[in-house]
């Protein structure tokens, strides 16, 4: 039997920071992973996405400075793109990855982890005991809908879809939520004709109004058909390749490919946990010190707890574990986590958000104060996102005098969230904020404009 101080199973980037933390403050520490690692953000999702996003998006910026607009006498290149892609995910090899285990005194153990009682786990046939904690970090993957034929159909998830060596003719995307829209963009722009297919009224549901109506209208304008208000309701794929969906309104779309980007469940399949009287279909339910609920040595970070399903949340809910496994003070930053966390959609334009929505803040019986500003309406905005349409806004708790939310939409906003996010996240009053005086000309001089009318 092997044994660690912990073992950390999954080695995306919840983990590696779990386990990277707790190495070098002097624990004996293994980290299990039976793929890549690096995880599914390195690989299939987050960066291979934004690999195929970024050149259109940078192609579309410069067709707006007077100048360099004059330059651009050519299309994309789709082999160049898709080059850059494989660059990115370093060709799905994950050796590069080994050595920063190897610097911190981490043990990667290859295979498949199972729990098998308190603090014991089998990873490819060997026990292993960890002696104070275990950590689960094995993410999520694509949520399958029971959707008549779509599994016969060979469908695309996330996986597929963002390290697919050709451009597919005609592709049918089913979900209009950040993946949907994303690859909807990142495919068109390398000429696939896309059907994006979303069961709400709106793209983007959660995110405010005039953010989800301009995606839709970029997504429109550049030649993806939005069917918003409808439902899959069968799909089949014939011998010649062709797939079709049938929808609730009895039309059809027919492609050479289907997307599924519906949504994601944790990856908990053969991980043992329902011997701990786990639910192995449901993210594990954690406490603040991302403890699983029954189980005090075990700990959940990541998707797999279901609490927010983005990358740099993972990492810090690995911070919070790993800080109460060495006995230092730790609890989540009420503010921005949960469905409040700080996210980006990476389409062009961009929307960027923390915090509440005016929606949700209704919903919480915040009274609030909602101020919109032109996100490029400033002397920053000549230079970078010239003319580009987008709205910012943010909302301040009229009681307490404090933002409680903020959203960007336009031309490479995300940059300009994290200002944002130090300010709903530490509660910084508006009369202080009014002090921090941004520089000029930069498009942070958007935060003048708000905050002069909120202290009005």
């Amino acid at each position: 039997m092997r044994s660690f101080d912990v073992v950390v199973v999954g080695a995306g980037p919840a983990g590696e920071v779990a386990a990277g933390r707790l190495a070098d403050a002097g624990l004996e520490v293994a980290i299990a992973e039976e793929h890549l690692v690096g995880g599914e953000c390195a690989y299939y999702a987050c960066m291979p996405s934004k690999a195929l996003l970024r050149p259109a998006e940078i192609l579309a910026e410069v067709r707006r400075v007077p100048g360099a607009a004059e330059a651009v006498t050519g299309d994309l290149s789709t082999q160049a793109v898709l080059d850059r892609r494989d660059e990115v995910i370093h060709e799905l090899d994950d050796s590069g990855q080994e050595p920063w285990l190897e610097n911190h005194g981490i043990e990667l153990l290859r295979g498949r982890a199972r729990l098998t009682g308190e603090l014991r786990l089998e990873i490819a046939g060997t026990e292993v005991h960890a002696r104070r904690a275990v950590i689960v970090a094995t993410g999520s993957g694509a949520a399958v809908p029971p959707i008549p034929g779509l599994e016969a159909s060979r469908p695309w998830t996330n996986r597929e879809a963002t390290i697919a060596e050709r451009v597919p003719e005609r592709l049918i995307v089913l979900g209009g939520g950040a993946v949907g829209v994303e690859l909807s963009q990142a495919w068109r722009s390398l000429g696939a004709e896309v059907v994006l297919v979303e069961a709400e009224p709106h793209l983007l549901p959660t995110e405010e109004d005039f953010a989800r109506e301009l995606v839709a209208d970029s997504l429109a304008a550049r030649g993806v058909d939005l069917r918003t208000g409808r439902r899959a309701e069968r799909v089949a794929r014939a011998g010649d390749g062709t797939v079709t969906v049938t929808l609730d309104d009895d039309s059809s779309v027919a492609g050479d490919e289907v997307l599924i980007a519906i949504g994601r469940r944790p990856r908990l399949d053969g991980l043992g946990i329902e011997a701990l009287g786990l639910e192995p279909g449901s993210p594990l339910s954690t406490d603040d010190h991302m403890r699983v609920d029954g189980a005090p040595w075990l700990y959940a970070i990541g998707d797999v707890n279901g609490r927010a399903l983005l990358t740099h949340m993972g990492k810090y809910q690995a911070r919070l574990a790993s800080d109460h496994i060495l006995g230092r003070p730790s609890s989540i930053a009420h503010g921005a986590h949960g469905a409040q966390a700080p996210r980006v959609v990476f389409t062009d334009p961009q929307v960027a958000a923390v915090g509440h929505t005016t929606a949700s803040a209704r919903e919480a019986g915040i009274d609030v104060v909602s101020v919109d500003v032109p996100t490029s309406g400033n002397a920053g905005g000549s230079f970078t996102g010239r003319n580009a349409p987008g709205t910012t806004r943010v909302l301040a708790d009229r009681r307490r005098g404090v933002l409680v939310g903020a959203s960007f939409s336009g031309s490479e906003v995300a940059e300009m969230l994290h200002a944002a996010t130090i300010a709903i996240v530490g509660e910084v009053p508006i009369e202080r904020l009014a002090h921090a005086v941004p520089a000029f000309p930069t498009r942070s001089e958007i935060w003048l404009r708000v905050i002069d009318r909120l202290a009005n």
